[in-house]
């Protein structure tokens, strides 16, 4: 394999990665804090790096083969990750590098578990980071699904593939094209979340930081207490807006902003999505309404705040939902597998992927009824190719056994059955706090051993992956010519 390609864009991602450092470092250097130097030594580190593998893996005739492809998706996020990382080491917060590893690549997947015990009184540049990587990981993962994966063939993602991402040698323009597009909308989504947090009460700063996270569905807050910190209605009613744009297909916002509103009315995944949003929340509510004595409107409230928010993959938190009865924890459990849209900036198994699953089972078992009739699944109207059928079958038995490695690996290191569950759960889904007093919505995840820490990580690559693009590296026919 010709590595140069992959390292060159490599050393791309790492100079913007440097770029986007001056941001925190501004912050801190206008607060007069000392960390804005953490900042610039770090900028300058990734930077040489950055600037160092493109010089030295320049190629006159720039194209991406499959395995190429499968390689980058991969280095992007745990490179990225790895130098993200190191700002948070070397800040004040006092982190080590396996706490800095896990909170950057809880960033850049968009999980939203963090280690840090005393956001509220964090360096401004410190928060402000975190939530910067989130935002990109955001729009990083929208393009990914939206250019690479399609092609790659990852999980039933070929199922919306179009003409011009069938061909290696036009990923990478795609990518350029779909990023501008995609990125302006998704900076005046973010722009527009700004002004409703502020407007709602949070000031500037807090306003941008949540805005970024809230978009990216990545839930970092600037408080211990996540959005509960502020006890505002007006705040969680902006949260949740944004929230279920943010967990909507981003290509459906384009096709809309090009004069084609009709997909994103029309679009099944879409409607499916909002059903089981509004189904969960009235179970919920009703839930915290006969059962725990809340008032209707408060059961309301949390109900509809926390669903969306463990649905969506975003992990904010008004209320410590494991508190709620074991009906609520067991919802919220089977919430965090969900997620949003394809093309969106959630995570989790996917709408579409059930409703695959579902159109397939349902031809199934017509056959069975009538053996010589012919039964065809469709999805949007559209018949479901049997390799996408395949694709997502596979992917539904490799999602549940990289939950189950996961859970048991996570007890073998020590945690509790809860811990390892839900912890397990929330790492290859993507939502950030899990269950229980350890790591659920009033917990944080500081002081789980080292090695949970790290298997987490590699979870939090996994899901936010498609399982199967990390995965194939690690078969010996991958790399064999």
């Amino acid at each position: 394999m010709d590595f140069r390609p992959v390292f060159f864009v490599l050393g791309i991602l790492l100079s913007t990665l440097a770029a986007s450092m001056v941001i925190p470092l501004m912050a801190d250097l206008s607060a007069g804090h000392e960390d804005w130097e953490v900042f610039a030594i770090s900028a300058a580190f990734t930077l040489f790096v950055g600037v160092a593998l493109m010089l030295t893996n320049r190629v006159p005739d720039f194209t991406l083969s499959i395995r190429q492809a499968f390689l980058l998706t991969t280095l992007s996020w745990m490179v990225t990750a790895a130098f993200a990382a190191v700002p948070l080491m070397l800040a004040a917060i006092d982190l080590s590098y396996t706490d800095a590893f896990f909170e950057a690549m809880s960033g850049i997947t968009t999980t939203g578990a963090t280690v840090i015990v005393g956001l509220d009184t964090a360096p401004p540049g410190v928060l402000l980071w975190r939530a910067l990587i989130q935002w990109m990981g955001g729009i990083g993962i929208i393009v990914l699904a939206l250019s690479i994966l399609p092609m790659l063939q990852v999980g039933g993602m070929q199922l919306f593939r179009t003409e011009s991402s069938e061909k290696s040698d036009k990923v990478l323009p795609r990518a350029a094209q779909l990023a501008t597009w995609i990125g302006l909308i998704y900076l005046c989504f973010t722009m527009l979340c700004a002004i409703g947090y502020h407007v709602a009460g949070m000031d500037w700063f807090d306003a941008v930081a949540h805005a970024m996270t809230t978009i990216a569905t990545g839930g970092f807050s600037t408080a211990d207490s996540s959005l509960g910190y502020f006890d505002d209605p007006m705040v969680e009613l902006v949260a949740i807006v944004f929230m279920l744009m943010g967990a909507l297909p981003f290509v459906l916002y384009l096709r809309a902003l090009r004069g084609d509103p009709r997909p994103l009315r029309n679009d099944t995944q879409v409607h499916w999505f909002l059903t089981i949003v509004a189904v969960a929340v009235c179970l919920m509510a009703a839930h915290l309404w006969w059962d725990q004595g809340y008032p209707p409107l408060v059961a309301l409230r949390l109900a509809g705040f926390n669903v969306v928010s463990v649905i969506t993959g975003t992990g904010y938190a008004t209320s410590d939902f494991g508190t709620w009865g074991s009906f609520a924890g067991g919802m919220m459990f089977f919430l965090m597998f969900v997620g949003g849209c394809a093309g969106s900036t959630t995570c989790g198994i996917k709408i579409f992927r059930f409703q695959v699953l579902y159109a397939t089972a349902d031809a199934q078992m017509r056959r069975l009824i009538q053996p010589h009739g012919v039964f065809i699944a469709y999805y949007n109207g559209k018949p479901i190719p049997e390799s996408v059928s395949v694709s997502v079958m596979s992917f539904f038995f490799m999602y549940v056994v990289c939950f189950a490695v996961l859970s048991i690996t996570l007890q073998f290191l020590g945690l509790d059955y809860l811990t390892a569950m839900t912890g397990a759960a929330t790492a290859i889904s993507n939502v950030g706090p899990g269950l229980g007093p350890v790591i659920g919505p009033s917990g944080t995840f500081a002081t789980l051993p080292d090695a949970a820490k790290w298997v987490l990580s590699a979870g939090m690559l996994l899901g936010r992956l498609e399982l199967f693009t990390v995965l194939i590296l690690l078969t010996p026919g991958f790399w064999r010519k």
